[in-house]
C-alpha cells in the first residue's frame, strides 16, 4: 500500500518560506492599533489576510516535513515529532504570554494608561490573577492579538491522525474536513474563551485551511496541475481578486459603493474571520493560482537577494512571529506616548520589521552554528 502514496519532494520550496515570512509581516503590522500601517497590509486589499495564508502554508510544511516519517517510520515516530512541535508552540505560547501580559501591566501601570489593560484584555489579571492565569494556561484566556498561536496549537495536536488518513485517503478526507467547515459555521460549533465569548479564530473552521496545505502538499497539487494552469481558471482567479479588492476597497472609499448593491455588499461587510467565511477561503485559493501561475518553484528570482530577509523571517517563522506579536505592542506604546504622526509610525514600522528579520538572520547564525556541535554530541554518546 505504501508504494502508492505520493508523498512530497524533498527539495525545499523557497515560495513556502517567502510567503510564510510575508505572512509574518503582515501580521505584526496589521496587529498595531489605530495606524495607517495596516494599509500596507492585504486586509485591505482583499478578504484573506495575513493569517489565513500562515495556517495554510502551515498545513503545507506540516505535511512535507512529517509525511515522509510518518511512512518511513511509523506512525509513532511521526506523531511524537507532531506533537513534539505542538508542545513547542505550547512553551512559546506561554513564554509570549508572560512578556506580553508582563509589559503591559508593567507599562500600564508605569506610565498611569489604564486604558491599556482594557484595550489589551489584560484587566482579568488584576481581578482574579491565579484563574486568570490558570485558563491561560488552557488556551481559553487570550490578551489581544494572541489568537494565533492557540490556533496552531490545537491544529497541529490532532494533525497526526489527520495526516495519516490524509496520507491513505487524500480526498475522503478532505472532504471530511469540508464537511467539518460547512458543520462548524452551520451549528456555530467553537471553543469558548474565559471569562466569556468563543475563540476569535474558530478551529472548526480554520482547520479547512490547514487540512487544504496539507492535501496539496501530498496529492491534491498534482491532481489538481491542469487545472490550476488552465487559463481559465486564472482568468476567474484574477477577476475575484479584482473584485474582492474593490468590495473590500468599498468599506473605506465611499465612492466604490455604488458599484455594489446594498445586499450584495452585506454578504461580504463586514469580513466574517471567526467562522472563515466561505469567500475568504475562495480568495486564499485564488491567490495561490495566480501565485503558482506566475512564480514557479525553479522561478530564478527566489533566489534575488532582496528576497531574502522574507525567506529568513519565513524559515524561523515561530520566533519572527512571537517576536512581531510582542513588538505590534511596543510600537502602539511609542505612537501613543511619542508620536502617531505619519512619520513616525513609518519609522515605527520599518524598525520592528528590521528586528524581526535581524531575530530571523540570528536564528539561522545560530542553528548552524549549534548543528556540528549537536552531531559531535551524538557522536561520544
Amino acid at each position: 500500500m505504501k508504494d502508492h502514496l505520493i508523498l512530497p519532494e524533498r527539495k525545499r520550496d523557497l515560495r513556502l518560506d517567502l510567503f510564510r515570512g510575508l505572512a509574518n509581516w503582515l501580521i505584526f503590522l496589521g496587529h498595531i492599533p489605530d495606524s495607517l500601517l495596516a494599509w500596507f497590509t492585504t486586509r485591505n486589499y482583499g478578504f484573506s489576510d495575513g493569517a489565513d495564508l500562515f495556517v495554510f502554508i502551515s498545513g503545507y510544511t506540516a505535511s512535507l516535513v512529517y509525511a515522509r516519517m510518518m511512512v518511513e517510520r511509523g506512525f509513532m515516530i511521526g506523531a511524537t515529532r507532531l506533537w513534539k512541535r505542538a508542545w513547542q508552540l505550547y512553551v512559546a505560547q506561554l513564554l509570549l504570554f508572560l512578556f506580553y501580559t508582563g509589559a503591559i501591566h508593567y507599562i500600564a501601570h508605569g506610565l498611569d494608561i489604564p486604558h491599556l489593560m482594557d484595550q489589551f484584555n489584560v484587566a482579568g489579571l488584576m481581578d482574579d490573577p491565579v484563574d486568570t492565569l490558570v485558563q491561560a494556561m488552557l488556551l481559553r484566556f487570550k490578551p489581544l492579538n494572541l489568537d494565533v498561536l492557540p490556533l496552531y496549537i490545537v491544529l497541529m495536536a490532532v494533525f497526526p491522525f489527520a495526516l495519516w488518513l490524509l496520507l491513505y485517503w487524500p480526498d475522503a478526507t478532505m472532504v471530511g474536513s469540508v464537511l467539518l467547515y460547512v458543520a462548524a459555521r452551520h451549528f456555530h460549533w467553537d471553543f469558548t474563551s474565559y471569562p466569556s465569548g468563543i475563540w476569535y479564530f474558530n478551529p472548526f473552521a480554520w482547520q479547512l485551511l490547514f487540512m487544504l496545505g496539507g492535501w496539496l502538499a501530498l496529492s491534491g497539487a498534482q491532481r489538481l496541475r491542469t487545472l490550476a494552469r488552465s487559463r481559465m481558471i486564472l482568468a476567474l482567479s484574477v477577476g475575484f481578486l479584482v473584485f474582492a479588492f474593490a468590495m473590500t476597497l468599498s468599506s473605506s472609499v465611499p465612492a466604490l459603493q455604488p458599484l455594489f448593491p446594498g445586499e450584495l455588499r452585506a454578504m461580504f461587510v463586514p469580513n466574517d474571520k471567526t467562522y472563515l467565511a466561505p469567500y475568504r477561503v475562495a480568495h486564499l485559493v485564488a491567490l495561490v493560482v495566480v501565485v503558482v501561475h506566475f512564480i514557479p518553484r525553479d522561478w530564478p528570482g527566489l533566489t534575488w537577494r532582496g528576497f531574502d530577509p522574507l525567506i529568513r523571517c519565513g524559515q524561523q517563522s515561530l520566533e519572527v512571529f512571537c517576536v512581531g506579536v510582542f513588538l505590534s505592542f511596543v510600537a502602539h506604546l511609542v505612537l501613543i506616548t511619542v508620536s502617531d504622526s505619519i512619520l513616525a509610525q513609518l519609522i515605527v514600522g520599518a524598525c520592528g520589521l528590521s528586528i524581526m528579520v535581524a531575530v530571523a538572520y540570528y536564528r539561522s547564525w545560530s542553528k548552524q552554528v549549534d548543528r556540528p556541535v549537536l552531531r559531535s554530541a551524538a557522536r561520544a554518546e
